[in-house]
């Protein structure tokens, strides 16, 4: 089945003709409408839009466009016009359902889309391809219009291959039968991305290749760049479920090597030495995509979409476990000390999200439809790719861990401090450090500052004491020899 957004017409509900138009459409009273049909499409958020375009299985295919009565039709402007031609030059082809979900999402109904591209085909710009099983007719761009595209390009947008008409032997024009599921998938997938706020369609590559030294070009379906909704840049890979999870696993890999070669006449010493987020300063990478303003390499998505839920489920559960090597991340050093943080610096952010869950979700691609490979929970795309166990948490932890180290040095410490030997008491950390200065002990080392001091003044108070009486015993000699001296001359002059 092609990844189609759109139900079974025959259960759709039906929209009223009375609803206001755009402020960029003009109105044009009671004209048959020339575009695709008119029914409605089921709404795919809680906005309340509803699609047009899609067929009745009772009609005949040459009034599958037509409604069955008269309605009003808006004349599309230059504005829809030029912006219409600029996604068909990007994305090639398209149905109007899936330019309406691009484009104009906020449009109540694909109407207006349909009669731009009629308008455009009246002007020999677009062309029917092919109508799709679905019943959705594919619009490409005619040779005129693919030059006016290219004209509207920005330089730095490639636009896409021109989709020639092919005629018969009697010269008809042949419907083309090379637009597969897997591209239709891809412009669906952008279709819902960009109508939940992801970008525009200008700010859309598809097949970017990133070209390995052995010669291996690795193809990115998608290349979104959403700075506004917080994802800078991201890659994207539409998988339905064909291929083995081996070849997904193959292209992490290869996305990994090219994320690692180093820009042209980068410091390969230089590089080697560097670690954390400076290391990108010197790979290819950065010189090509906008910084992501997160740890890690350009993020890298997985849009599931075909086969069963279960099925589905299945094919993320084996992806994760084998390609675990390329978005897990290194632990940071230290973990000895209680950091639990990842290093990401050089790892691929991988998430998965599913078509169907977007398309389900009443906030599609805005909802908690993205999971990030190494966890459980669905989240946001920005909360998905936030590294919440990333820097920031080393950076607690970190600190975390010197404070501990700090306290355990300090109880280490305070083990040791000296306690007075005369009263108790512990040691100042001066009268500790006084002690430590000098590699001798002496007399008094295991008092405390005041005992110390009051050691000092007993010691000084017990000396001038001794002075003193030894003052007095000597002032007491000195008087008994000149007693005894004056005794001495009295006896000689007798």
């Amino acid at each position: 089945m092609p990844a189609d957004l759109t139900p079974d017409p025959a259960h759709e509900s039906h929209v009223t003709d009375d609803q206001a138009p755009a402020d960029d459409v003009d109105q044009a009273s009671q004209a048959p409408s020339t575009g695709p049909s008119i029914a409605p499409s089921t709404a795919i958020s809680s906005a309340g839009r509803v699609g047009a375009g899609q067929p009745r299985r009772s009609r005949s295919r040459d009034a599958f466009d037509n409604p069955p009565r008269p309605t009003q039709v808006w004349k599309p402007t230059g504005v829809r016009r030029k912006e219409v031609l600029k996604a068909l030059g990007i994305f090639q082809r398209a149905t109007a359902d899936q330019l309406w979900r691009m484009l104009r999402p906020q449009d109540r109904h694909d109407r207006i889309t349909r009669d731009t591209l009629n308008a455009l085909k009246d002007s020999g710009l677009v062309r029917v391809e092919t109508r799709l099983e679905s019943g959705h007719q594919l619009w490409v761009l005619t040779e005129k219009g693919h030059k006016e595209a290219k004209l509207l390009l920005p330089k730095n947008v490639r636009i896409s291959a021109l989709r020639k008409l092919e005629f018969d032997d009697e010269g008809r024009p042949v419907e083309a039968d090379g637009y597969d599921e897997h591209a239709a998938a891809v412009t669906s997938t952008a279709a819902v991305l960009a109508g939940a706020g992801f970008g525009t369609p200008l700010s859309w590559q598809t097949e970017i290749g990133h070209k390995l030294p052995y010669g291996y070009t690795q193809y990115a379906d998608l290349t979104m760049r959403a700075p506004d909704a917080g994802v800078p840049a991201m890659l994207l890979e539409v998988d339905r479920v064909t291929e083995p999870v081996d070849d997904l696993v193959a292209k992490l890999r290869r996305y990994t090597e090219w994320f690692e070669l180093l820009a042209p006449k980068a410091d390969k010493d230089k590089a080697q030495m560097t670690r954390g987020a400076a290391v990108h300063d010197f790979r290819l990478w950065s010189r090509l995509y906008p910084a992501t303003g997160r740890e890690g390499y350009v993020p890298v998505a997985f849009v599931f979409t075909g086969k069963t839920k279960a099925q589905r489920e299945s094919r993320m559960q084996r992806l994760e476990q084998a390609a675990r090597r390329y978005f897990a991340g290194e632990p940071y050093p230290g973990q000895a000390a209680g950091i639990t943080a990842v290093d990401y610096h050089q790892a691929v952010p991988v998430v998965v999200t599913e078509l169907e869950r977007i398309t389900a979700n009443p906030a599609g691609a805005a909802g908690k439809v993205w999971r990030r490979l190494g966890r459980d929970e669905w989240q946001t795309l920005r909360e998905a790719l936030d590294n919440h166990d990333g820097d920031r948490l080393y950076a607690v932890q970190w600190k975390q861990a010197r404070q501990r180290q700090a306290e355990r040095e300090a109880a280490e410490r305070e083990a040791q401090r000296p306690v007075c030997t005369r009263c108790g008491a512990k040691f100042t950390d001066d009268r500790w450090d006084s002690i430590r200065r000098y590699s001798w002990r002496s007399e008094g080392d295991d008092l405390c500052e005041p005992c110390a001091k009051e050691s000092v003044a007993r010691a000084e108070a017990e000396r001038v004491a001794q002075r003193q009486v030894e003052d007095v015993a000597a002032a007491d000699t000195a008087a008994a020899a000149e007693t005894s001296k004056a005794w001495g001359l009295f006896r000689r002059r007798g």
